[in-house]
């Protein structure tokens, strides 16, 4: 195996394991953002989002942020197709500059009081 896919392989062992780690012991992560500007970024509630996926509860997931439990399925095929598939077809930089603005609106638009259903839901 050469370095780089072993860099991988251990990024990739680590994130579950950190995962689990998370899982089991019910840590609560801060979102720095949050805490500085007391305004949700586009990640805020990832943690809780991954935690009720694991426990199948994707209502509860969707509620945590629906950006990241939409485009999990999405990255998740990105990423079995970049690793496992023979045909290794790339992502055009239009798909990649429309989740960006995906992104940066979701964030803008959970502040808005207006759109306070996409903000994360407290426990």
């Amino acid at each position: 195996m050469n370095n780089n896919k072993k860099n991988k392989f251990l990024l990739l062992i680590t994130g579950i394991l950190i995962i689990i780690f998370v899982y089991n012991y019910n840590i609560k992560i801060p979102c720095i953002f949050f805490e500085l500007t007391h305004l949700y970024c586009p990640g805020c509630g990832i943690t809780r989002a991954l935690k009720s996926i694991i426990k199948l509860d994707f209502y509860q997931a969707f509620r945590y942020n629906m950006l990241v439990t939409l485009l999990s399925p999405i990255f998740l095929l990105y990423i079995l197709n970049k690793y496992f598939s023979k045909q290794k077809k790339k992502i055009p930089n239009f798909i990649w500059y429309l989740i960006l603005f995906i992104t940066i609106l979701f964030g803008v638009l959970r502040n808005i009081p207006t759109f306070s259903f996409l903000a994360p839901t407290i426990i």
